[in-house]
């Protein structure tokens, strides 16, 4: 039995698929391929993969259908979905979480981005799995050790700002919310005040900082904060 993960790509776009494809291998994935929502299906119930990267847009049937399909099933009920979308509306990304999906990505995306939510999603339904080790730019983080580096130093940080850079990590460019952020990192049920956000990323800002580096953590003026791999690529 391969012990490595499976991702069926459902896209009808040519190109994607092979960038997708070629990404995903590296990464240690074994890759299926589908280019119409009866071929989704017919794939998925034969091969089940571990995680499905569907597109809306499908020709014979909708993304949005073969989400709901996919779900209705007992085999593929629990398979992890994420959304490829060039619709970028609210109500569009309601209805397809609504639908069962578990993430959605509106294109065009980065593919660092895409690994990112793979990795996440993989860390929650295979553990052993996931990969240990992650890194985005000049930053490392290996789970496994409980350890960090920078521009290859030794990065030491206090067990929130070490959760709070592990959730950053995971959506390289995705800007999160004060809310979201105490909601992922100390837990909805929780009661902590939106400015103890500020303070511990200030912290993990300051840890991450080495010099000759540039700072790794963008602040977006009312809407909270997002690790700029953009930045650290740069």
């Amino acid at each position: 039995m391969s012990l490595k993960p499976t991702v069926l790509i459902a896209e009808d776009e040519g190109a994607l698929i092979t960038l997708l494809r070629y990404n995903l291998e590296r990464e240690g994935y074994r890759v299926l391929e589908a280019q119409d929502g009866e071929e989704a299906l017919l794939v998925a119930a034969e091969e089940k993969p571990d995680l499905v990267v569907l597109d809306w847009m499908l020709p014979q049937l909708s993304g949005i259908e073969v989400c709901r399909r996919l779900r209705g099933r007992q085999e593929t009920r629990n398979v992890p979905i994420i959304m490829l979308t060039a619709r970028g509306e609210e109500t569009d990304r309601i209805r397809g979480l609504d639908t069962g999906a578990d993430d959605y990505l509106t294109k065009p995306f980065s593919m660092t981005e895409l690994l990112a939510r793979l990795r996440a999603v993989m860390r929650r339904i295979r553990p052993s799995l996931a990969p240990d080790t992650v890194a985005i730019g000049d930053i490392e983080m290996d789970r496994a050790a409980h350890r960090v580096r920078r521009a290859g130093k030794e990065v030491h940080l206090g067990p929130t700002e070490y959760k709070l850079l592990d959730h950053l990590i995971q959506h390289p460019g995705r800007v999160f919310s004060r809310e979201q952020l105490l909601d992922a990192v100390w837990g909805s049920d929780v009661y902590v005040e939106a400015r103890t956000v500020d303070v511990h990323v200030g912290r993990l800002r300051k840890a991450l900082n080495v010099e000759g580096v540039r700072d790794p953590i963008r602040t977006v003026r009312s809407a909270g904060y997002s690790l700029d791999d953009a930045a650290m690529a740069s």
